[in-house]
Formats: structure tokens, sequence, C-alpha cells
């Protein structure tokens, strides 16, 4: 059994000393320690991806804590589990959790839970938040870029939808779209 280190900050401006000499009093080599400055959003970790790559069967990670692994719990989940197939077990020194035995399989468990209900309050707070800003008049997606009462005003002249959209260097399709909303707009 191998000690392994890992040690994360979000930013370039935080210092990873603390977390370094933690992984050090645990028994982990200097040469066995990786680590990244920046956040646990960005997937290109190069510290986590030679981690991957030197960890065995039978080693084990040492993380002073859970949210320097991942971004949140379900990429946590998502790294532990790659690890478990490898054979490689992750502890976590200041929150007392290891993945190792019986135990470890059930922490994994219970995390995965945990991590599944994040994503639903996540995309429930999404979604209120969505409805809220609706109520108050706020729009979603790209701001209009067509003159509409051109168009409109093209289309009342009688000039036909094949030529407004030539003259307006527009999509046939934008200019049925167009009309069609007024349609609507008038029948309501």
């Amino acid at each position: 059994m191998r000690l392994f280190g890992y040690a994360r900050v979000s930013t370039s401006q935080q210092s990873l000393d603390i977390q370094l000499k933690t992984l050090k009093n645990a028994g982990v080599k200097v040469s066995r320690i990786f680590s990244d400055k920046g956040s646990g959003s960005n997937t290109n970790r190069k510290g986590l991806e030679l981690l991957r790559i030197k960890v065995e069967d039978g080693d084990v990670i040492l993380v002073k804590k859970l949210d320097r692994l991942g971004r949140d719990t379900a990429d946590m989940i998502h790294l532990i589990k790659e690890f478990e197939e490898q054979g490689v077990a992750v502890k976590f020194l200041d929150d007392g959790i290891s993945t190792e035995g019986e135990m470890g399989k059930m922490v994994v468990t219970i995390l995965s839970a945990v991590a599944q209900a994040e994503r639903h309050r996540i995309l429930e707070r999404t979604n209120e938040g969505r409805e809220e800003a609706k109520l108050k008049g706020i729009r979603f997606g790209r701001k209009r870029t067509i003159d509409r009462s051109l168009v409109l005003s093209m289309y009342s002249q009688d000039i036909g939808a094949t030529e407004i959209a030539n003259q307006l260097k527009i999509a046939r399709s934008t200019v049925y779209k167009i009309i069609d909303d007024m349609k609507k707009d008038n029948t309501a």
C-alpha cells in the first residue's frame, strides 16, 4: 500500500501550504503529493490527471477535506468511484471519512444519495428562480436583433416574405415567425 496525497485551492492567490503540511504529517512522501490551483469546476486539472495515472490497486489517496477533491458532491462521487474501480481508496483526513472496506462502500452509497439530493435541490432552485424572473417580466434567450416593426410594415404593404427576407438579409422562416406572432397577438 502506497500513500498518495491530493491538495487543491480554488484560486492562484490561495496557498496550498496547510494542505501540503497535513498530507506530509500523515506520512505522504513529497514526491507522491499532487496539487492544483484552480476551480474544482475545471475538469482539466493537471495534478488530478497525474494522480489518476500514478495510483494502482491497493494505494490510498489522502485528501485534507471533502471539498478539495471535487467541485460538488456529484463530481467527488464520480472521482471516488473511478478510484474505487482501480482498487484505490480515498481518505478525507479532516472529515474522518474513508472509502476502504465495507464501511467505505456504505459511505460512497450515502454520498451518492447526498449528491442526487443536491442535484435535485439545485434544479428546484433554478426552476424557482426562472419562474420568479418570468413573473417580473424578465425574458430569457438572445436579444432580438431584427426590427419586427419594419418586417410587419413591409408585410402590410403587400411585400412577400421572400422579398422581405432578401431585403433585410434574414431567413424567410424568421419573417413567417414574426408574422405568425403578430397574428397570434391580434387574435388574443
